[in-house]
């Protein structure tokens, strides 16, 4: 059965939007963004564990769909609980400068049809395959971070280049750990993968 994250995605929004302040330099998006090329579904690959994923126990993915009218992307955040529901996060993403930096803001706050951008938490894309088959998505705070991929996998040496490009960040890359749960490296440290 599906049960809707209700208190979780405004917890995370406020974190997110309040976690902004920080004195690290901004982040370097990357410059090619193309958002139809983006749409689809991305499964979480490795993440810095967050209180807001805490029900999370595996098959974690991100939905993005366009919304036209409103110039901005639906966000559906699904994974499963350790019983084997289903929770959901309906959210709304939008970009916060030109279109191809992949600099975004995203927001689960709907108030009677009204998405709360004012609580908007950072969405960085910081590396992202030419084909669009694997995404590094970070915050400015450097507390957040997320890798994603088209298959419920990654292979060591595409690993190991989004861990340096992690390093080139400023993060310690060694706060990721691997969520995917076709890896045999789930659950480790993304500084234990070779």
């Amino acid at each position: 059965m599906e049960a809707p994250l209700r208190t979780a995605p405004l917890l995370l929004a406020a974190s997110l939007a309040l976690g902004g302040c920080n004195r690290e330099p901004p982040l370097r998006t990357v410059s090619d963004f193309d958002a139809p090329r983006y749409l689809g579904t991305w499964h979480e690959i490795a993440a810095i564990p967050a209180w807001f994923q805490r029900d999370c126990a595996s098959d974690t993915t991100a939905d993005y769909a366009p919304v036209p009218e409103a110039a901005e992307i639906a966000v559906t955040n699904s994974c499963r609980t350790a019983d084997g529901g289903l929770r959901t996060a309906l959210g709304r993403a939008r970009f916060t400068g030109p279109a191809n930096e992949g600099r975004l803001e995203v927001t689960f706050v709907d108030f009677g049809g009204y998405w709360l951008w004012p609580i908007a938490g950072a969405y960085d894309v910081l590396a992202l395959d030419p084909n669009y088959r694997w995404s590094l998505v970070g915050h400015p705070s450097r507390g957040y971070a997320w890798i994603l991929a088209r298959e419920p996998s990654l292979d060591p040496a595409t690993l190991t280049l989004l861990r340096d490009r992690l390093v080139a960040e400023r993060y310690d890359p060694c706060q990721l750990i691997v969520t995917a749960k076709e890896d045999p490296r789930r659950g480790q440290s993304l500084c234990a993968v070779d």
